[in-house]
This record gives structure tokens, sequence and C-alpha cells, in this order.
């Protein structure tokens, strides 16, 4: 009777030692694993925190060298559903990107300057800010001049818009600004950096350390003007635009003459067709440049995400999805432009 009560008592501490489901040692397990708290995930801005620009370069904040590879959208007055979370992280997630820039046409049809209803459309541009900022995404905001030509046309609307813009985001470490998307017509160089004194200031006064890309002369393709009399504010990119179909050899050697200088250089656009958006594309020239943009880690953002029916947007024409596009929802430049993110962005 001794032996049978020492047994019962040894298996009744074992088991409060051990536990029955729920208690003990399996509880504690339990408890201990529930108090583990889950990995955070792993994203472009968690990797490199607030961007600056140092010795020509985009690097992160631990000095480590930082290419931004994106799409820009077609201008938010006209395609206003691209700017969604899910869209952009589609992008992140199966393109394989870590930038989107939100272009914002001034003097287009129902642009920002020209009818459009301001108040929607800045609050649009906060949405998408917010949208890349949730998915650890960059972005730019992108003052798109186009048919105005010259940027001080608009010169007093730009300073406010980005007082405004610079003052909500300046301690947000994923937002760049692109004061100018491309001169062109009679804007010279000198015209340009007249509006960048004007504009960089009031962007600085609430975000000191945000990087700011500069449009240059003809369509932001006459980088060398820049590069020859830079402004005299650091953490600048100096923005060059190329569509394939167009734009050969001769940009490609004036950018890659800046790009040995040390120059701060980057594509805030390009296509892969011709440089008014349609024509055929060209592949074999695309590839050309994506050689040289990684030989001198150039970031670079693709014109456009939107389905209308021109050769540069990559969503197909008849597509009406505005995230989650499956291969036959792209167009042919589509498809290209995605199977290079992928394969560069593994």
């Amino acid at each position: 009777m001794k032996i049978k009560r020492m047994i019962l008592l040894i298996a009744a501490v074992m088991l409060t030692a051990w536990g029955v489901p729920g208690d003990g040692l399996a509880g504690a397990a339990g408890t201990a694993l529930a108090d583990v708290p889950p990995q955070k995930e792993e994203t472009p801005v968690s990797l490199h925190g607030a961007l600056r620009v140092e010795g020509g370069k985009l690097v992160g904040q631990k000095g480590e060298a930082v290419r931004l590879m994106g799409m820009s959208t077609h201008g938010i007055n006209w395609f206003p559903e691209y700017v969604n979370e899910e869209g952009f992280r589609t992008l992140r997630d199966d393109w394989k990107v870590n930038c989107v820039r939100l272009a914002m046409y001034t003097q287009e049809y129902n642009g920002y300057c020209s009818g459009g209803n301001k108040d929607e459309l800045k609050a649009l541009v906060k949405k998408g800010v917010e949208y890349a900022g949730n998915l650890g995404m960059y972005v730019i905001i992108d003052w798109h001049i186009l048919s105005d030509q010259d940027p001080n046309v608009h010169k007093a609307e730009a300073v406010e818009f980005f007082r405004e813009m610079s003052s909500c985001f300046k301690d947000q470490p994923h937002v760049l600004y692109e004061i100018c998307n491309e001169p062109n017509g009679y804007a010279t160089w000198d015209s340009i950096k007249s509006y960048a004194r004007e504009v960089i200031p009031v962007i600085r006064e609430n975000d000191p350390d945000a990087v700011v890309i500069v449009g240059t002369p003809v369509w932001s393709q006459e980088i060398w003007q820049a590069a020859a009399d830079p402004l005299e504010y650091g953490q600048l990119l100096y923005a060059l635009h190329f569509y394939a179909a167009t734009h050969t050899d001769w940009l490609r050697e004036r950018l890659e003459a800046c790009a040995k200088e040390g120059f701060p250089v980057f594509v805030s656009e390009f296509g892969l067709c011709d440089a008014s958006g349609s024509g055929t594309n060209d592949f074999a020239q695309a590839g050309q440049w994506m050689a040289l943009l990684e030989k001198y880690q150039i970031g670079c953002c693709c014109w456009n995400l939107a389905n209308k029916a021109e050769t540069s947007s990559v969503i197909a024409p008849g597509c009406s999805k505005t995230f989650g596009w499956l291969e036959e929802d792209l167009s042919e430049g589509g498809r290209w432009i995605r199977g290079y993110f992928r394969r560069v962005n593994k």
C-alpha cells in the first residue's frame, strides 16, 4: 500500500511539473510563445530609412547605395483610381519595385493650375503618400509640368503646393519631391535655376534633409547643362528622361559622361516606346538603357501605371483592374518592364 501511495505521489508531482494541457511547463511554453512579438515586415524603407545624396549617389541611413526603381502613375488628374494601396502592394510584392511616383499635371486638362480641383488633387497626393508609407515604399511627389514649358509660369502655385506638402510630410522618411517634371520650349537652365531657388528653400524650411529632384532643359534631357552649372544646394538629384525608341546612343553617351563625373542623376521617367508615348516599343534599345543604368546604379521610374490606349501604359486598355494584375492584364510593355524589375530585384 505504501508503495502504491508513493507511486501516486510521484505521478502527481510529475504531472504538476510537466503540466497537463494548458498548465505547468506546457502552459509556460505556450505563454512564452504567445509573448514573442510578431516579426515586423521588412520593407524598402525599414531597410534603408531616410535617403540622402552622397558622392553623387543616393544612399540609405547606413551609407549603403540605394537604387530607387519603380512606376510612375499617369496624371492622377485623369487616372486617380490607380492611387490605391492594393495597387501599390502589387507593385511592391509582385513587380518587386520600391518606389512610386505620383504625377500631378499642372497645366494639362483638369490640371492643378488649369481648372482641376486643388483640394481633391492635394488629398489624392496625400493618400498616395500614406499608402506608400503603409507599405514601406518610397514615393515621389511630382509637379508634372509639360505644356506650361517653363516652371516659372506657375511658380506661385508651386511654392504654396510644396510648402503644404513638405509641412505635412516633414517627418516622413519615404518622401522625395520632384519640383518640375519636364521643362521644355523656351525654358532655359537659367530659368529653371531661378525657379528652383524659390521652391527648394520652401521645402527645406520644413524638411531640411529632403531629397529634391530637379528637371533639366528640353524635356529633362539636357542633363549636361545642369552638370556644368549645378545649383548650390545639397541633397539634389537631377532628372534625365528617355524614351527608348527615340533616345539612343547620343543621349546615353551624355548621361554616361555625367555619371563618370559623379553627377547625381535620377531617371524619374522613362518609356519603352517613342517620346510621344505611342508608336512601337524598342526592347533592344530599352535593354541598352537598362544596362547603362545598372552599370552606374542610377534609379528609374517607368511611365506609366494606367490602362490608357497608348503604348507607354503598362496596363492593357481593356483591363479595369486597379491591383492584382496578371500577365494577361498587362500591355506588351507592361509584361517586359515587370519581367525586368522582377529579374533585377530578386
